[in-house]
């Protein structure tokens, strides 16, 4: 959980500007007793907010405890969750003095409009933290694959990425519940693109036992996520950190996944077969890189074989396999985006980190070259989900559907 100095310093000075701004504005439309009682509220509440907010900023993120982490996400989010209205209600507002500037008066149907609007989204924010990150949809596509053997040809595939287990505790009622909803989706086979964990193993110790009922006829299969590796958590000695992978690895595979550490695994059906690659994380700057595709494929990367990959973000993509004539990868799968847990309207503000931010891309030089983004299950930084509801995304494949085009 990184938290960059300047954008908080800009969203510091928006915070304070909407609480003079509210001030100002509770002081001059409503001279009453009623409104000086409002305006010390006001400024009492903020007070609050701010103590809060720099506790939780203050707090040293990679050593405190899950419990505590959580306790910041939460702090976090409840700032947003009055600053966001209220900043909005002030951008709205002022548009009433408009009128004056040609001396009439201050257009109050503008004032009511933004009260309403700035109370529509606290309402909405709360939502998506208390009842829209567990409003898990699943995506359906389908998606052409050339060369396809006819063995597989309609094979499903459920994808789930970014479960972030650490975030739900020891509760393990939504969990189970996704298992439950993947299983009944009937896949051939089940692709996890990473991030299960924060920051350290331990979080996904109460979560084994629902995650190993996961069921598919061709199994499961996984890749790590930049937050897998432990590089989001103090370690004492450089031990402790290799320790920690090596629970993490063993508690996947009591959960019977098979985990693809630059690894390749075929999938046969008669006399044909499908390759499932799947790299350790590759990732832009400041994630870390670990995956080699290179190593992970052990035959010609050019080869006609029918190839998924599994690669955590989808920046590798966009760097190594859209354009390069030299790789044949018909389909990768990826997550890590989350839609930066807002999506409104089929927008989201990841587009400017990532202009592959969730769904499925074709590369413009070779059209058969596709991206899957999953925008994942979990949260992370702050318990919400507006809009960007947790997703799983089942995946049909064709070839004859490609044959026809």
């Amino acid at each position: 959980m990184r938290i960059y100095l300047i954008p908080l310093l800009l969203l510091l000075v928006f915070c304070i500007g909407s609480d003079v701004y509210i001030r100002r504005a509770l002081c001059s439309r409503l001279k009453t007793r009623a409104g000086k009682i409002l305006s010390r509220l006001h400024i009492g509440l903020a007070i609050i907010l701010y103590a809060v907010l720099a506790f939780g900023l203050l707090m040293p993120k990679q050593d405190v405890s899950d419990n505590s982490l959580r306790d910041i996400m939460w702090i976090l989010f409840t700032f947003l969750a009055f600053y966001i209205p209220k900043i909005l209600f002030c951008l709205l507002d002022a548009f009433a003095y408009i009128p004056q500037l040609w001396h009439a008066k201050r257009a109050k149907w503008v004032s009511k409009t933004a009260t309403v609007f700035s109370g529509i989204v606290f309402i909405a924010l709360w939502w998506s933290a208390l009842g829209g990150r567990y409003a898990t949809q699943t995506r359906e596509i389908t998606v052409c694959i050339p060369g396809l053997p006819d063995e597989f040809e309609n094979y499903r595939i459920v994808q789930f990425s970014d479960f972030h287990v650490g975030t739900y505790g020891n509760d393990t009622a939504y969990v189970s519940r996704v298992v439950d909803r993947i299983n009944s989706l009937g896949a051939d086979a089940i692709l996890f693109t990473g991030d299960i964990v924060n920051r350290h193993s331990p979080e996904i110790d109460p979560f084994v036992k629902p995650l190993s009922r996961l069921r598919a006829s061709d199994g499961v299969y996984a890749v790590l996520g930049n937050h897998d590796y432990g590089d989001y958590y103090n370690w004492e000695t450089p031990d402790e950190k290799i320790d920690d992978r090596r629970h993490l690895l063993s508690m996947i595979d009591r959960m019977g996944w098979n985990l693809l550490l630059n690894q390749t695994r075929f999938i046969g059906r008669g006399n044909d077969s499908i390759a499932i690659i799947g790299v350790e994380n590759i990732g832009d700057a400041p994630f870390p890189t670990y995956g080699s595709l290179t190593e992970s494929y052990p035959g010609n990367l050019q080869d006609s074989v029918a190839k998924i990959l599994l690669t955590h973000n989808p920046a590798h993509w966009t760097a190594e396999i859209e354009n390069n004539p030299e790789i044949n990868i018909p389909l990768t799968l990826s997550g890590h985006t989350h839609a930066m847990q807002v999506e409104l309207i089929g927008l989201s503000p990841a587009v400017f980190r990532y202009p592959k931010w969730g769904g499925l891309y074709r590369s413009e030089m070779t059209p058969s070259k596709q991206l899957y983004v999953n925008i994942g299950l979990g949260t992370v930084a702050i318990p919400m989900r507006l809009g960007a509801r947790p997703e799983l995304t089942l995946i049909t494949l064709t070839g004859k559907e490609c044959r026809e085009e």
